[in-house]
């Protein structure tokens, strides 16, 4: 029935002129608009709107399930408060949305939840953190995109955050995780011996490192026994870079990442063989190359499809066999100039599913 106020313990609902779930957030309070202006109420105090840790980019397999996409993100957010998403385009892979979320389990809830509820067929690419960049001019930027970071010349510094981990695990294993942490470019800060058998790992590792395949290796090494939970604990300045991806000398923005200038070549490397493994080779030869700026420092060659042009030639002049060979590599030459690469959609997954333990092993 219809009331004039609500009571503690009460509830019910109200017709407003809302257009779009991102105009009502959770902790919002109503009021009248009159009262408002006036500065007679105050917002109720203790809520915050919760800050992503982990952005990823969502798009549908099918472009007609652009809207039906959006109208699910919608929906999750009425009852899902830190999901937050915008919408991005990429050559690549069409329209889709760049998408926050609290942690790797958060982002693989709502990954679940949309394939499952709303039977949509999606493209994840390569979960990434927020950045902060300090400019020549002494603002702060914060980048949740590896594409969006500016160039050397435009920045003065990066920082990225830092997560304390700590790992419970049996002290059989202890060597092997104190290996792992050290490869992640962790700090160890403790050793807890909780019993003559158990003991607790504490490391403050980036948060990068952790939200790839951080926890798979941990179970991988541990046999499944080890078990782990991380928190934030703030930003630190260090020597982070680009890495872009170049396919027969055009940019993939949606497979650049940024990394530790000390760990360019080994990812760099593994990426472009990934790479090469991936995409479909052509009737030309395509260069895959790993770039800091413009300077390669790591690259993969997809050699060409070759027609055998002698295979009528039994015998003959030899000249002849050269002319014929001469006239392939000049059509090669001209495809390679005119021709584009079709980019296979497991391709840009080669960065999520790139296993770093080939970076650790440099």
């Amino acid at each position: 029935k219809q009331v004039d106020v609500l009571g503690a313990g009460e509830v019910g609902y109200l017709a407003a002129a809302i257009k779009s779930v991102e105009d009502a957030g959770v902790g919002d309070t109503i009021t009248m608009s009159k009262a408002a202006e006036q500065g007679l109420v105050e917002a109720l105090p203790g809520y915050s709107k919760a800050k992503p840790m982990v952005f990823c980019g969502l798009f549908p397999t099918d472009a007609d399930q652009y809207e039906s996409l959006r109208d699910a993100l919608g929906k999750l957010m009425l009852n899902d408060a830190a999901l937050s998403f915008e919408p991005e385009s990429s050559q690549a892979m069409g329209f889709g949305f760049r998408c926050g979320f609290l942690g790797l389990l958060h982002m693989e809830i709502v990954q679940e939840r949309l394939e499952r509820e709303y039977d949509l067929d999606l493209i994840v690419t390569a979960p990434s953190v927020v950045y902060k960049v300090i400019d020549r001019k002494g603002n702060e930027l914060w980048i949740d995109n590896p594409s969006k970071l500016p160039d050397p010349t435009q920045r003065e510094s990066v920082w990225e955050p830092y997560v304390k981990v700590e790992v419970l695990t049996p002290t059989d294993f202890t060597g092997t995780l104190m290996d792992l942490g050290q490869s992640r470019r962790g700090i160890l800060k403790d050793i807890k011996y909780i019993t003559p058998t158990r003991s607790t790992i504490i490391y403050e590792i980036p948060l990068a490192e952790v939200i790839t395949d951080f926890f798979d290796q941990m179970k991988s090494r541990t046999r499944g026994y080890a078990s782990m939970e991380y928190s934030m604990i703030g930003y630190r300045e260090d020597d982070l870079c680009r890495l872009d991806i170049k396919i027969n000398g055009e940019d993939a923005p949606p497979l650049a990442t940024i990394v530790h200038r000390e760990k360019a070549y080994a990812v760099g490397k593994a990426l472009t063989e990934k790479l090469k493994e991936l995409i479909p080779r052509q009737q030309f030869r395509v260069p895959v190359q790993a770039c800091i700026g413009m300077k390669p420092v790591a690259s993969s060659v997809i050699s060409a499809l070759k027609k055998d042009v002698l295979a009528k030639c039994y015998g003959g002049d030899v000249s002849r066999k050269k002319k014929l060979l001469q006239k392939q590599a000049k059509g090669k030459k001209r495809m390679k100039a005119m021709g584009k690469v079709a980019v296979p959609q497991e391709a840009f997954m080669a960065v999520l599913n790139l296993n770093k333990g080939e970076g650790d092993k440099s």
